[in-house]
């Protein structure tokens, strides 16, 4: 006779077959077959108590945004259920893959009007690139293998609902996985004529540049050699940065609001851009008309989605790039180019000018400051939701060996604590930071004490400035409207941090914040740093007032508002490189 196991067991071999390591979740009623499935197989795969589901969707989300494999998370019927689909959301609008576990009442009382009961199905089909309800348990492996191919394929949510029941069930322990067959798409070769027109295109301008999203993130060197040959300025999403070295003289940053100066200057003045791998949502808000755009993608789907395409080539980022850097000749630079850097330089000069500003309450760029001295090159960030990431975006200087991760398309607030978890647990020998807004960090930082409990040495750093800053620019400055519902108030998030068994370090002064570095980096357990920091805006990159073709009284006020006497527009670095 064949060996048995119980359903739920075999279900978590599989699992294991795809390489994943740990899984997310808070235990239910309903989930207590599975949960004996992850007690046997506790020596094969490490469970991760979280404190919410939702935490618990976020960490198997960033996990999956760090290493590329599939996160796996999981939820009892009901309310824990429910709780997941805010990580899927996040992964769904990332593009990663992840696998739910979804808890469900025993067969006999589905449908019944039972206590925790209801049709998850539906709730999922939003969310998820492949939902389905476990019907038998011999049927139930095989189902999970299916969803995880899925989730890669289509690198997205995959949803298993399993009724109680049939977890517990004994079926053939044979591990029916298919892992060891999966392999990447294999994409089609760029058409050279249309590589041919492409290159035309950019010697022809006078103001090309490159800008690149996640789908060009295998394609670094080339970025680097074309950018170099052909004189082009870089510019990355925001979840593309680290792409690219910070200090490459050519590459300045994102565009829109988390953003950079330079970058978006040069994004609004280009007439020719090549946009490679990258679905940025705001496009139609950040091109004209006018411009001329080369898009390089996988997906056809993404051609005509955001604008008009001059030229669009289907293919792998990297070998469209190598392609193009082969058909091209060199080109010895633009007034636009020579320009941009100059701006960028400009830019990197003014906003040093605060790295050593002791002025309380502390503004935000001599803690990012201490954070560049302090930090290694693969050190991990996990960044919230909010001008946390705006400051991180100018201020961070990351290598390409850096690793790091937000809550990019979807944006949901509370990200970083949860996903310190994933990042810590797969890193172990490498500095975890979390960087949270006072907002974001009040949503999950019940998550500290699974930190705590799985001894993971986190180091959560806390902008505080007791409003929700993003949203409250955007009434000024968007709707011009009063103040409404941003203001939150204070609290003592280093003493929260300790009542949850971390370390807590309140920081009001610079040197408060030197010290509390230094010895969050010696912590063999985690840290919570909280700053008081200025409730002051970042500087604008929506709304600037620098040119010499803005009204001098506007630009008089921007200049006193945001300390940027010494800031020049792109115009004036123009008019300097002719």
């Amino acid at each position: 006779m064949s060996e048995k196991a119980q359903a739920g067991q075999v279900v978590l071999k599989v699992i294991e077959s795809w390489g994943v390591k740990r899984i997310y979740g808070l235990p239910g009623g309903s989930f207590d077959s599975m949960m004996n499935a992850i007690h046997l197989e506790k020596d094969n795969l490490d469970f991760i108590q979280v404190r919410h589901e939702e935490a618990g969707s976020l960490a198997a989300s960033a996990e999956a945004k760090l290493t590329g494999r599939v996160g796996v998370m999981f939820g009892s019927a009901g309310p824990g259920a429910v709780h997941l689909l805010n990580g899927l959301y996040d992964a769904r609008e990332d593009r990663v893959p992840v696998l739910a576990l979804v808890g469900q009442v025993p067969q006999a009382f589905m449908n019944i009007d039972y206590f925790q009961a209801m049709d998850e199905g539906p709730i999922f089909d939003d969310v998820a690139v492949y939902n389905r309800t476990a019907t038998t348990a011999a049927g139930l492996p095989k189902l999970i293998d299916e969803a995880i191919r899925q989730a890669y394929a289509h690198r997205g949510p995959a949803v298993v609902t399993i009724p109680k029941d049939l977890a517990w069930e004994e079926i053939d322990a044979a591990v029916p996985t298919s892992a060891n067959y999966y392999s990447d798409p294999v994409y089609p070769l760029p058409v050279a004529s249309k590589i041919e027109q492409a290159a035309e295109l950019l010697s022809q301008a006078d103001r090309p540049l490159v800008y690149f999203g996640m789908g060009a993130r295998n394609a670094r060197d080339e970025l680097l050699e074309l950018s170099s040959k052909l004189k082009l300025p870089l510019i990355s999403t925001h979840p593309s940065k680290g792409s690219i070295a910070d200090d490459f003289p050519a590459f300045l940053g994102s565009a829109g609001r988390v953003a950079t100066k330079p970058a978006v200057e040069a994004l609004s003045a280009a007439d020719v851009i090549v946009w490679v791998g990258n679905d940025m949502p705001f496009a139609s808000k950040l091109v004209n008309s006018h411009q001329k755009i080369i898009q390089i993608d996988v997906d056809a789907q993404k051609f005509g989605k955001r604008f008009a395409d001059e030229l669009s080539i289907l293919a792998d980022a990297k070998v469209a790039l190598r392609a193009l850097i082969d058909a091209s000749p060199e080109l010895p630079g633009t007034a636009f180019y020579r320009a941009s850097l100059a701006n960028k330089q400009n830019w990197e000069e003014w906003l040093t000018t605060f790295a050593n500003d002791s002025r309380t309450p502390l503004r935000v760029e001599p803690i990012f400051h201490l954070l560049n001295e302090v930090s290694k090159p693969d050190d991990v960030f996990l960044v919230d939701v909010g001008n946390v990431n705006i400051h991180f975006a100018r201020l961070a200087h990351l290598t390409p060996n850096n690793k790091w991760a937000t809550s990019g398309k979807y944006a949901t607030m509370g990200f970083a604590v949860p996903a310190g978890i994933a990042a810590k647990a797969e890193y172990p020998d490498r500095r975890v930071w979390t960087l949270s807004g006072d907002g974001g960090f009040a949503m999950l930082n019940e998550e500290i004490l699974t930190q705590v409990k799985y001894n993971l040495p986190v180091i959560n750093v806390v902008f505080s400035n007791r409003t929700l800053g993003f949203i409250e620019a955007e009434q000024r400055d968007d709707s011009h409207q009063p103040l409404s519902g941003v203001l939150i108030q204070d609290a003592d998030w280093a003493k929260v941090g300790e009542g949850m068994g971390a370390v807590g370090y309140s920081v009001n002064t610079l040197d408060e914040a030197r010290a509390a570095f230094e010895a969050a980096k010696k912590l063999d357990k985690p840290s919570v740093i909280d700053v008081n920091i200025t409730g002051d805006m970042p500087f604008t990159t929506m709304y600037m007032h620098l040119s010499d073709h803005d009204d001098p009284e506007a630009v008089k006020e921007f200049q006193a508002k945001y300390e940027a006497e010494d800031l020049r527009a792109l115009d004036y670095w123009m008019e300097q490189a002719k």
